[in-house]
C-alpha cells in the first residue's frame, strides 16, 4: 500500500483534522483535534421556519395526510444552521389525519417514518450534543 511521507494511506486519507503534537512520558505522540464548525440556533427564525414548513406541506398528500389544513400545526424540535453543512432541522406537522415527521439536511427536506418517542429522543440527543 502506497503511503505519503507522513504515513498517511493514499487510499484512505485522514479526514480534515488538525494534527497536534504533544509529549507523553518522553515520547512524541500525535492526536487529532477535529475543527468544530460554527453553529447558530435558528429556532426563533420565523421566516426560515415558515419557508421550511411550506416546503414540507407540499410533500403531504390531500385525502391521505390531511382533509383540511385549517388547524394544521408545525412543531420544530431543533433548527440549526451549521457552517459548511447548512440547515439541520427536525420537525413535525400535525394535521387533522396524521402527524408527519421531517428532517432538513442542507437544502433537502426528507419525510421520516418516525414515532413520537423516536422524534423526542432524537431531538433530546441532538440538543445535548449541540448545546
Amino acid at each position: 500500500m502506497k503511503q505519503t511521507k507522513a504515513g498517511q494511506d493514499l487510499f484512505n486519507p485522514v479526514p480534515s483534522f488538525r494534527r497536534q503534537k504533544f509529549k507523553m512520558k518522553g515520547k512524541n505522540c500525535m492526536i487529532f483535534d477535529e475543527k468544530k464548525p460554527k453553529e447558530s440556533n435558528e429556532i426563533t427564525n420565523k421566516e426560515l421556519k415558515e419557508s421550511i414548513a411550506n416546503a414540507a406541506l407540499g410533500i403531504l398528500h390531500k385525502d391521505i395526510d390531511f382533509d383540511d389544513l385549517v388547524y394544521t400545526k408545525v412543531v420544530f424540535g431543533y433548527l440549526f444552521n451549521i457552517e459548511g453543512h447548512g440547515i439541520e432541522a427536525l420537525f413535525k406537522i400535525i394535521t387533522d389525519k396524521t402527524t408527519a415527521y421531517f428532517a432538513v439536511q442542507g437544502t433537502e427536506i426528507i419525510r421520516l417514518n418516525f414515532s413520537e418517542e423516536l422524534f423526542q429522543t432524537t431531538v433530546d440527543g441532538f440538543l445535548d450534543l449541540h448545546s
